[in-house]
């Protein structure tokens, strides 16, 4: 189990993740997906906000994010910068194929009820969980007792001429996309198939929400909405061309102990093109 950074667990909060800040999205966003120069550099958004893709919230810290190559190696973010409602950070594609950019977390959340009807939580509120301090720190015999195994993965995908597979290996931990149609790969008039799994397995029943950018701009959010099928498997056809927001979310009651309940967040920013 990975430990959760402070970082991140504050990331957690502000992206409305057990809170009541629903509206507030957390997101990476690349200014391009493919490209094709012989010395491609992208630089990435990234930001916590009410509307999609734009600024106006809170920046994303970048302690936690990460990119790996198509060679399965991780890949140095450079000239990263916060202010504050944006960090921005480069990335060279150096080797040719797909990249992943990312953060991600899993871990341990309790809450329940002391003798005198007060409600306790772990870990509290703005620190991060320590699974070391779980034991000790959580009564097992509490009242109303819940102890829940949470994880939370935001990413994007770029790519250096053709997308290839070389980052797309799951990690088998939390609620993550297994593509069946490449992320870097989607056009306006085909069908897009994702896959979701949940500690390697189909992730079925994922309530899947899709959101075309620029919802400054226009009164209905037009929202995609999608459930998992048995196998993990949503499709998907684009609208229009342009960037897309999509987040899912999985729950169910087959947590590894102590857990009694398995949540799972996930997060992407997708680039969609003409034909």
């Amino acid at each position: 189990m990975k430990k959760m950074t402070a970082a991140f667990a504050t990331a957690l909060v502000l992206a409305g993740l057990g809170s009541a800040a629903q509206a507030h999205r957390a997101w990476i966003l690349p200014a391009a997906t493919v490209l094709s120069s012989e010395d491609p550099w992208v630089t990435f958004d990234a930001a916590i906000s009410n509307d999609l893709f734009h600024p106006d919230h809170h920046a994303l810290r970048l302690d936690g994010v990460q990119a790996i190559g198509p060679d399965g190696k991780a890949v140095e973010l450079q000239n990263s910068s916060s202010g504050k409602y944006r960090s921005t950070f480069d990335i060279n594609l150096a080797l040719p194929g797909t990249y992943k950019v990312y953060t991600a977390s899993s871990g341990l959340t309790a809450r329940w009820e002391t003798d005198d009807g007060q409600r306790r939580f772990w870990p509290g509120r703005g620190e991060a969980p320590d699974p070391a301090r779980f034991a000790e720190e959580v009564p097992t015999q509490a009242k109303n007792l819940s102890i829940t195994q949470s994880s939370r993965r935001i990413e994007t995908f770029v790519s250096a001429g053709e997308p290839d597979g070389g980052a797309m290996a799951p990690s088998n931990v939390g609620l993550e996309l297994a593509p069946v149609t490449h992320p870097n790969d989607l056009y306006v008039g085909e069908t897009a198939t994702f896959r979701f799994l949940v500690d390697g397995e189909p992730a079925a029943g994922a309530e899947v929400s899709i959101l075309p950018g620029g919802m400054r701009y226009r009164d209905d959010p037009e929202e995609i909405s999608l459930v998992a099928d048995e196998q993990g498997l949503v499709t998907v056809d684009w609208p229009r061309a342009g960037m897309y927001f999509m987040e899912v979310s999985y729950s169910d009651s087959r947590a590894p102990a102590p857990a009694t309940e398995r949540r799972g967040s996930y997060v992407a920013t997708f680039e969609v093109l003409p034909l």
